[in-house]
């Protein structure tokens, strides 16, 4: 066992293995932990999407410099993790809608981001498969879809090449509080690990190691069809998607579908809170697939061969929590990113290591801190 590296990671998902290779490419010792595999847990049940949102100008940033990074990575990794550089139409079914996806493309163009308008004529000359009477779209040329469990391992596997370590199988019981010069973890088997830093990137996990984290679970369902090759080019997303246009029982349903590189199609989406398991429920299966089926009507003669349920770790304002502890030092965040954790992986990574190190980022660090969660509390 690895007694003291400089930094232990606590989750090999694709943020977790992202912000160990990274640090490890910065010079600091790192070991990667996992209780599984990577890219097993969160990662594994996610769409792996890399796509420009906007809901604010805080997770456009972030999403824009991870955007740029991934570029870098799919340039350098031709073949790994099923990449489709298939950009995405963000679909309007009124004119309401269109003149939102005209807004939106307005923001990603200033940001140098191509966004393209299309009315309906154009757009289903691109996706003939979409139903008429569509008011139009926006296409984002820039925007991709991998397979994140291949990436996430692919980065472990980096992560060792430059002289990292990696333990699998290997589950955290707690961080301790001991006061010293180095942080220390109690595994399940009653060992214990030390480190100048301990990084927590354990999806779900980090309330049950850090309970004054508010990281909580946001179920969603997804399902996939069988092969049908060359029958869709783009992602499609509803611009519903993100909105949270809640049912009563607190489901929201907004299409998302993308075409795998195996023929496939991934169809979602949906996001629920105060769900415990993830059992897969028949009503929010149903409403995703009728959703989808809206925009593509094809998909009520398509095979879907699988469905399943995963639960997103969400952070009360919808922000990811990316840096230092305020009331620990040595434990340092990666948290909370919900549906965009393998689109901002890679800044995620930068941002930590940036901050670790005392380095300048790219972009503002402030709206992500971990900070943020604790203005209201009163310290003595």
């Amino acid at each position: 066992m690895h007694s003291h590296p400089d930094v232990i990671v606590i989750g090999a998902g694709i943020v977790g293995a992202a912000c160990a290779f990274s640090l490890q490419k910065a010079g600091m010792q790192t070991l990667l932990i996992d209780a599984a595999m990577p890219g097993c847990g969160v990662t594994a049940a996610g769409m792996g999407h890399l796509v420009a949102l906007d809901e604010s100008e805080q997770e456009l940033d972030l999403c824009l410099y991870s955007l740029h990074l991934w570029r870098d990575w799919i340039r350098e990794h031709p073949g790994i993790g099923q990449v489709s550089q298939c950009g995405t139409l963000w679909v309007a079914e009124n004119d309401q809608q269109l003149a939102a996806a005209q807004a939106r493309a307005e923001r990603l163009n200033a940001r140098a981001w191509q966004a393209e308008v299309l009315n309906s004529e154009k757009l289903r000359q691109l996706e003939p498969a979409l139903r008429h009477g569509l008011a139009g779209a926006v296409r984002v040329s820039g925007d991709s879809v991998v397979y994140p469990p291949v990436i996430a391992y692919h980065l472990a596997q980096e992560l060792q090449l430059h002289g990292g370590k990696l333990q699998c199988v290997l589950r955290v019981k707690a961080i301790l509080d001991d006061v010293g010069v180095s942080e220390t973890i109690l595994l399940e088997d009653g060992q214990r690990l030390s480190a100048q830093y301990i990084v927590v990137a354990a999806g779900l996990g980090v309330a049950e190691l850090l309970p004054e984290i508010p990281v909580f679970p946001r179920k969603g369902h997804l399902a996939i069809t069988d092969r049908y090759p060359g029958r869709l080019r783009h992602q499609i997303v509803s611009m519903d998607y993100g909105q949270h246009h809640m049912t009563p029982d607190g489901l929201s349903v907004a299409a998302n579908i993308q075409p795998r590189s195996t023929g496939q199609w991934l169809i979602g989406s949906s996001r629920q809170d105060g769900q415990t398991e993830t059992k897969v429920s028949p009503v929010a299966l149903g409403a995703v697939l009728q959703s989808a089926i809206r925009l593509l009507p094809c998909l009520a003669t398509m095979n879907v061969i699988r469905a399943w349920a995963g639960m997103r770790p969400a952070s009360p304002d919808g922000q990811p929590i990316i840096g230092v502890h305020p009331e620990r030092p040595g434990i340092w965040l990666a948290a909370g990113h919900e549906g965009l954790g393998v689109t901002t992986a890679f800044a995620t990574a930068e941002m930590l290591k940036d901050q670790m190190l005392g380095r300048m980022t790219i972009i503002d660090p402030a709206p992500y801190s971990p900070s943020r969660l604790f203005e209201e509390k009163q310290y003595a």
